[in-house]
């Protein structure tokens, strides 16, 4: 199956990758290296089809603090217990933080703490399931993208400042 791809560019955090499979958004990338790695193993098309448009529209509006929570069909991969994080990521309000600790409660699994922060990790819809909104106990911009925080925290200053 070939994947639908568009670049979406941001004025925050540089080019980002928006993927379909046609029916639904399968990806987000914020780093090229890890999109170029993702088309090595997918066949990837560029398109501007109307799902991918809708994306980038939505996209738009985020940035400029129009949009709080997206409106997309989405399909994840993972497993029951990523789902459920990703679900929760879904409930936290736009330009607020939840502890890894908070989103092992909220799904039942109050010691799953570091299950919790890998499948924050493996999340690929970046900014539409918000794990840029997750952070260490004490309250440190812990673990995003591969440590990548400046991305966290530029997410979320754009966030606070329009909330």
């Amino acid at each position: 199956m070939t994947i639908d791809y568009a670049v979406y560019r941001s004025a925050l955090l540089g080019d980002m990758y928006i993927a379909s499979d046609g029916e639904a958004i399968v990806k987000v990338e914020l780093f090229s290296e890890e999109w170029r790695a993702f088309a090595s193993r997918h066949p990837v098309v560029e398109s501007r089809s109307p799902l991918l448009e809708r994306a980038l529209a939505q996209l738009d509006e985020y940035f400029q603090g129009r949009r709080q929570a997206f409106d997309l069909p989405l399909r994840w991969q993972g497993t029951a217990f990523q789902q459920d994080v990703w679900k929760a990521l879904c409930r936290i309000p736009y330009g607020e933080t939840a502890t890894y600790a908070d989103i092992a409660a909220q799904i039942g699994r109050p010691k799953a703490v570091r299950a919790v922060g890998q499948a924050n990790r493996a999340n690929e819809l970046a900014i539409i399931v918000p794990c840029h909104r997750v952070i260490g106990k004490n309250g440190a911009l812990t673990g995003y993208a591969g440590s990548r925080t400046d991305v966290k925290e530029k997410l979320l200053a754009l966030e606070r400042r329009h909330k």
